[in-house]
């Protein structure tokens, strides 16, 4: 939910935003820095964990954090800035390994286990390697690192062959080569010529044909890349004040990069189970008769839904932390109905308080008793425009102003409210010329860990949108210890999966905005956010019928999915253009809610790895860089739900062409059919071609002609995947058996996790986690059940093994805890045989033999 109907305004703010800031941040900031460049090491000395150099009149101190992670921070001056971060966790921050000194007449430097760290002396320049001498990263030769008007510029080679990856929610390419960015928090849709959006989260992957490494920079200023738009052989980054402090994690593979970078900034809390299901939102639904008109349809319809939504419409005044008593005379018992339907509520709370003195508006009372709110520099309340009228902002800089924060929610709590939308936190302000707060606006740092002292908004503004869910986050868990928070947020920085789930922002009812939206889930992945989706349909504007199934089809296999819309637009609900179409959006959330066991199990592994759950190719199939069958197309449209399920949609969606899918090397399987898919023929190599005679056919893959009631979808081979019976709410248990689908094929495994859904109890060992595997023999196949950990017990009794590319019905089957053979029964159409069997917690082993 953004400033609507203010185009013209924010796209001539925007036209100005670069050269004001640029401007404003050089007077907001406390001196400007002489200008000075890195170009001859003049003095090191050894540290037990890296290296103090000398450039000139500048620190550089490069430490190993891990083996394969080493921070480097600079300074123009005698003296390094202050060592904190509002990203990096502490404990990772001050980790250290001890490394051996490595110098010699040409470098110096050190070695870790993993890499070999060398300053060149002169010309001066940072070069990481591998242990075996190949260079993972460099700075660029004769672009020394640069320090001038307060900011700096740091340089790097970029090969040919190299890709970039991540920055969070930005559009246009999906890699980012070529392109150069700003990261500033922006109240914008995502259009596709529009820069900077929302987040700010100034990590990147480097992806080449044999190594691949990741960058982040921990400066919360304005920031900007450069991924070789100005130099062909070079990529640059950035800001224009702060600290330059930078790691770079190596991997050599990008999942490892990924996990690095995550066990920096910090893991993705385990969301409770109802926020995985189907979400209903729109601007807006009020009064409440038309919440219980919508979630009565959904029941009534039979589609599967957990979460409705209430935008600003349904508080007094659009004054955050009220409700409107006209339209919702009775909240709790409404919110306790909702809940009586197996709906989860989510409200929305933006960060602006509404400037209202005296008028018995706690919000603004207290917070102004308690001096929380950003100042201007006269020391007076900086107050802006939104959408109460005139607002304060809460600076969330101050632990006790978070504290303060989290305390507003406790009515919302007790009233029986499940979840909080953190949105306008950019900050939004809509009576500023750049859209926000003036740069020289006031905030107050009080926060273990930090000196405390003033910053200037030029510095503060990239992380409100991180501090903000942070302190939501933390309310909650003080209001409710043992219930996990659901807190959605629009800004964000790096580090902000630690406070729960993000989305790209207001998007558009368009087809290109469907294909954006996942380069944008995928890049957010990337950048750590694991919890993530997009508005389903397009949030401005109304979509037709098959763009809006269309984008409910590919919704289900992303981590958020959430039909939201504006204002005014047409109604965007599942049932509207008639029950042919409802039906085949039906069908895809019941796929949904079918995969919800492998669905939280992807859950499960993020809160432990850091791991998104949507996953371009490369991240499971880094050799795809070096693939000839592989395009731009494929690697940007298609992607993985998890390390097994490969979603494969037109790569222009509103277009009727044949196109082929981009088959990953390895074994697949239809997930609809169950059927193995044919291996796609080799392609010709230039050798070949070129020598062929004139009418010579190479074999072609084949194509796909695209219908609209089917995604294509495929399965790894080798996996095993948990399927549930049909529910229509998490809060429903599942009646039937669990379902193992076994897909036969290399390094066959697969895993299972379960808990309550909701507390903490699985921290104390309530939970189940379960793994198998699957081998092949001749005529034969072997799964194996490990012994189950955790004390939480399963709601199945029974579990069905489907087995698939089985040849027949014959089937000898043992089970080595029964003494009679399991029941088992043959689907001829997807060459699947079922094999009932009783529940398995012990170490088990089923055995199945063709006849």
């Amino acid at each position: 939910m953004t400033g609507r109907h203010r185009w013209p305004v924010l796209f001539a703010a925007l036209l100005t935003l670069a050269t004001i800031s640029a401007a404003s941040a050089k007077t907001a900031s406390a001196a400007a820095q002489p200008s000075v460049m890195l170009e001859a090491v003049t003095g090191s000395q050894p540290l037990p964990n890296g290296i103090q150099i000398q450039a000139g009149p500048a620190q550089l101190r490069i430490t190993a954090l891990r083996d394969d992670i080493i921070r480097v921070r600079i300074a123009p001056g005698a003296t390094l800035p202050e060592d904190a971060s509002w990203a990096v966790l502490p404990a990772s921050r001050t980790s250290s390994v001890d490394v051996q000194p490595a110098q010699d007449a040409a470098s110096v430097g050190f070695r870790t286990a993993s890499l070999d760290v060398r300053v060149e002396r002169s010309p001066m320049r940072l070069v990481v390697r591998d242990l075996a001498g190949n260079i993972i990263s460099t700075d660029a030769l004769g672009r020394p690192t640069t320090f001038a008007d307060g900011g700096f510029t740091v340089y790097k080679d970029m090969p040919a062959d190299e890709h970039f990856f991540g920055l969070g929610d930005k559009t246009g390419t999906f890699d980012r080569r070529n392109q150069a960015y700003t990261l500033w928090n922006t109240d914008v849709g995502p259009q596709e010529a529009v820069d900077p959006l929302y987040k700010s989260i100034p990590f990147f992957l480097a992806i080449g044909r044999s190594r691949a490494y990741g960058i982040f920079l921990d400066n919360t200023w304005r920031t900007w890349f450069d991924f070789g738009k100005q130099a062909r052989d070079a990529y640059a980054f950035g800001a224009e004040g702060g600290p330059l402090d930078y790691y770079l994690i190596y991997g050599p593979d990008p999942r490892h990069i990924v996990e690095g970078y995550t066990w920096l900034t910090g893991k993705p809390p385990l969301p409770p189970l109802w926020s995985l299901g189907f979400q209903q939102s729109r601007y807006s639904y009020s009064p409440e008769s038309k919440v219980r008109e919508i979630a009565d349809r959904l029941r009534a319809d039979r589609i599967p839904s957990d979460v409705l939504y209430l935008d600003i419409d349904y508080q007094y005044r659009n004054r955050p932390f009220t409700v409107d008593p006209v339209k919702f005379p009775n909240f709790p018992e409404f919110v306790s109905d909702l809940h009586t339907q197996k709906f989860h509520l989510v409200v929305i709370t933006d960060l602006h308080i509404a400037h209202v003195a005296n008028q018995g508006y706690m919000p603004y009372d207290t917070g102004h008793a308690g001096d929380h709110f950003v100042k201007n520099p006269d020391g007076s309340e900086f107050v802006g425009v939104v959408w109460p009228g005139p607002a304060v902002f809460p600076d969330f800089t101050r632990a006790q102003t978070r504290a303060w924060w989290g305390n507003l929610y406790a009515q919302f709590v007790k009233d029986g409210v499940d979840g909080f939308w953190n949105d306008m936190n950019e900050p939004s302000v809509f009576d500023q010329p750049t859209q926000t707060m003036p740069l020289d606006t006031v905030h107050r740092i009080d926060e273990p860990g930090f000196a405390t002292r003033t910053a200037t908004h030029a510095e503060i503004h990239n992380i409100v949108g991180l501090e903000n869910p942070r302190a939501t986050y933390d309310g909650l868990l003080k209001l409710r210890p043992d219930e996990r928070p659901f807190v959605l947020t629009r800004a964000s920085y790096a580090g902000g999966q630690r406070y729960g789930f993000t989305w790209t922002g207001d998007n558009s009812s368009t087809w290109n905005h469907l294909r954006l939206g996942t380069q944008m889930i995928l890049n957010l992945g990337l950048s750590g956010i694991s919890f993530v989706g997009d508005d389903i349909g397009g949030f401005n504007g109304s979509p037709p019928p098959d763009l809006l199934t269309r984008w409910i089809e590919i919704g289900a296999f992303n981590p958020l999915y959430r039909d939201h819309t504006t204002l005014g637009s047409l109604p965007q609900e599942v049932w509207v253009h008639g029950p042919q179409q409802e039906a085949i959006r039906r069908r895809y959330i019941e796929t949904r809610y079918r995969l919800l066991p492998y669905i939280y199990t992807l859950a499960d592994e993020a809160s432990r790895t850091g791991l998104p759950l949507d996953r371009p190719l490369f991240l499971e199939f880094p050799e795809i860089f070096a693939s000839p069958t592989a395009d731009a197309d494929s690697i940007d449209t298609e992607f993985l739900l998890g390390p097994d399920l490969l979603i494969a949609p037109p790569p222009f969606a509103e277009m009727l062409d044949d196109y082929t899918v981009f088959y990953p090397k390895t074994l697949w399987y239809d997930f609809w059919t169950g059927l193995k898919v044919p291996p796609p023929p080799t392609p010709p190599t230039i050798t070949e071609i070129a020598n062929a005679a004139p009418d010579t056919k190479f074999p072609e893959p084949p194509k796909i002609h695209p219908v609209l009631d089917v995604l294509p979808v495929y399965v790894r081979g080798g996996s095993i995947l948990p399927l549930q019976p049909l529910i229509q709410s998490t809060d429903e248990t599942p009646d039937g058996p669990l379902e193992l689908r076994v897909y036969p094929g290399p390094d066959c495994k697969g895993s299972f996790y379960l808990d309550d859904g909701h507390t903490f109890q699985y921290q104390h060992g309530d939970f189940l986690r379960q793994t198998f595997t699957c081998s092949s023999e001749s005529n034969a196949v072997i799964v194996h059940f490990d012994a189950r950990k955790g004390s939480y017990a399963p709601w199945w009794k029974n579990i069905e093994v489907v087995i698939y590319d089985w040849p027949s019905a014959g089937a000898d089957v043992k089970l080595s805890n029964a003494s009679t053979p399991p029941k088992t029964t043959y689907d001829v159409a997807s060459h699947a045989l079922h094999i009932l069997i009783p529940d398995a917690a012990s170490d088990t082993e089923l055995r199945i033999k063709g006849q």
